[in-house]
């Protein structure tokens, strides 16, 4: 697996080392002892699937507050989607900060999402397939979101929603009031708030 840091720190695009023959390839898609030597304490504990018919379909922005904080590794394993993470960690250098990678079944990149990220995306082709791998059981009471056009972030979707669920629709915007931050289930000194940058590769 090869592990590339994106300007957020922790979380990293992976490529996937093929061994490939007549019969196709063979690649690890997760190695607890090279996630180790990188660094990434990753307690698997949950995996996902999310298939999605319709190309504009949006999922997120998703995450949880503690104590049940989540990472993910996160690819497509059918179709092609346009795969977004925004950095909510407080104490942050790029507090606010989002990247987008593009993550196809073609070209079969992983993205590891650290706790403290908000995550979602947008399907670009029709019946894409998502796979998840979790560190944390779903805790709806700690279960919370970002909307994916809140004018906080200004992140650039590279298609029309056409597909959206209702409670995806209706968060609040992202407000910080008094320099600290209110909607993450409990009050954060506010530092350093930045700009999006795109991750393509």
């Amino acid at each position: 697996m090869i592990f590339t840091e994106t300007k957020l720190k922790g979380a990293y695009c992976i490529d996937l080392e093929k061994l490939e023959d007549d019969r196709g390839f063979f690649a690890r898609t997760w190695c607890h002892r090279e996630f180790r030597e990188k660094g990434i304490s990753f307690n698997l504990v949950q995996s996902n699937v999310s298939f999605n018919k319709k190309r504009g379909t949006l999922r997120g922005m998703h995450y949880q507050v503690a104590p049940y904080e989540e990472a993910k590794l996160v690819w497509c394993i059918r179709g092609a989607m346009y795969d977004v993470i925004i950095d909510l960690r407080p104490y942050s250098e790029t507090f606010k900060q989002w990247i987008s990678v593009d993550l196809t079944a073609e070209n079969k990149k992983l993205l590891y999402i650290p706790e403290g990220f908000a995550h979602g995306f947008l399907t670009l082709m029709d019946n894409t397939e998502v796979f998840y791998l979790m560190s944390e059981f779903y805790a709806p009471g700690s279960a919370r979101g970002v909307r994916w056009n809140d004018p906080s972030f200004q992140i650039h979707w590279p298609a029309e929603v056409t597909v959206i669920s209702e409670k995806d629709r209706q968060y609040p915007d992202f407000v910080i009031t008094q320099n600290k931050v209110q909607n993450l289930g409990r009050d954060e000194p506010c530092v350093r708030p930045g700009r999006g940058k795109t991750h393509r590769s």
